[in-house]
């Protein structure tokens, strides 16, 4: 499958740490939360993620970001709790202009999803969980055995993750993708040591290891798919399972795989595709519009529609965001051409039904 094209943009979170985003593909929006070998500029071309991804952004549009501390992301943060994330990702969907969208939430970024879907149930209008949990790994450690296990494999990646040497992040990938090539292998191994420093590694691991979704799940009203893979290494099967149990009227789909990440040509990957296809919206609408303009619109242009559709003239626009109101008028003006409508009236409808307009610029 051809890879598609993307454009990176940057956002602000709540905190003022900078988040890269970008858009794949087109049609219906699809947000993908948080995974830990993030990195936008490589993952793409990962021959492990790379085709992962591109089936994603298969007849829709894939908005997808590198968390913070991660790939593109400012990596040097102090902060890395789920409340962090959480507003991470409620950044990046305001950048995006989004208005109403599909979520899916892969392995950790399961977690983010399930929050945000049952706190913003008027957002999401589908959640898709894949290879995630209900009980993180210390989460879940019954016995000290268990307990030690898990201190020990966050300890192997602080002391090697950053290595030359692939053998530390081995032991990842080996659980991830039991059944890959040599060349796979390889290359996840040196997205993983790109991705992001050792230390964050390990302290994003920690958080996600630590998480709870029993309260939160059963308050997730939206239709969601649950998929997972029968033998997965990372995340036992019954987790999902669980996490499926605990979401009212959610379906779940068992994959046959041992891999956490499905693997090219395996017929694993044909079925998760066609669960997917079968469950999110496959025409475009009103909800796409939001992936549409941000593509056409420069940084700036975005800014000022996101103030055009608040309702704000064109000095209080620049008074805003530091511009002469003549270069405010000038944005405008470009901004409808690229809307291809003729008056401020006419792209304050469009701007809105994109999801403009609903939140106030960083």
């Amino acid at each position: 499958m051809a890879l598609p094209t993307q454009r990176i943009r940057f956002c602000s979170s709540r905190d003022g740490t900078r988040i890269a985003f970008a858009v794949t593909g087109q049609g219906p929006p699809l947000v993908k939360a948080l995974h830990l070998a993030s990195h936008l500029e490589l993952d793409l071309h990962d021959p492990v993620l790379g085709p992962w991804l591109a089936e994603l952004a298969r007849g829709r549009a894939l908005i997808r970001y590198d968390p913070r501390g991660f790939g593109l992301s400012d990596r040097e943060v102090r902060d890395v709790s789920l409340e962090r994330h959480l507003e991470d990702f409620a950044a990046v969907v305001a950048a995006a202009g989004l208005g109403r969208f599909s979520l899916i939430g892969p392995a950790g970024g399961g977690a983010v999803a399930v929050h945000y879907a049952a706190r913003h149930p008027e957002r999401v209008s589908h959640l898709v969980l894949y290879g995630t949990f209900l009980l993180g790994r210390l989460a879940r450690a019954t016995t000290p055995e268990e307990m030690a296990e898990a201190e020990m494999l966050l300890r192997l990646v602080e002391v090697g993750w950053g290595k030359d040497d692939p053998a530390f992040r081995q032991l990842y990938t080996s659980q991830m993708i039991p059944d890959g090539t040599a060349e796979q292998f390889r290359s996840l191994n040196e997205l993983m040591r790109h991705a992001s420093s050792p230390e964050n590694v390990a302290r994003f691991l920690r958080e996600l290891h630590g998480v709870d979704l029993r309260t939160i799940a059963p308050e997730v009203r939206c239709p969601t798919l649950v998929l997972h893979a029968r033998e997965d290494r990372r995340v036992p099967f019954a987790q999902g399972r669980a996490l499926a149990d605990a979401i009212a009227d959610s379906r779940f789909v068992p994959l046959d795989s041992r891999n956490h990440v499905l693997l090219p040509h395996e017929p694993a990957l044909q079925q998760f595709a066609a669960a997917l296809d079968g469950f999110l919206p496959t025409t475009d609408s009103t909800q796409g519009a939001g992936a549409a303009l941000i593509e056409c619109l420069t940084k700036r242009e975005h800014q000022v529609l996101e103030l055009v559709a608040q309702g704000l003239g064109n000095a209080a626009i620049g008074e805003r965001v530091g511009m002469s109101e003549k270069t405010v008028r000038n944005n405008v003006s470009a901004i409808l051409g690229k809307l291809g409508v003729h008056t401020r009236a006419e792209a304050i409808v469009k701007a809105r039904q994109a999801g403009f307009g609903r939140d106030s610029v960083p």
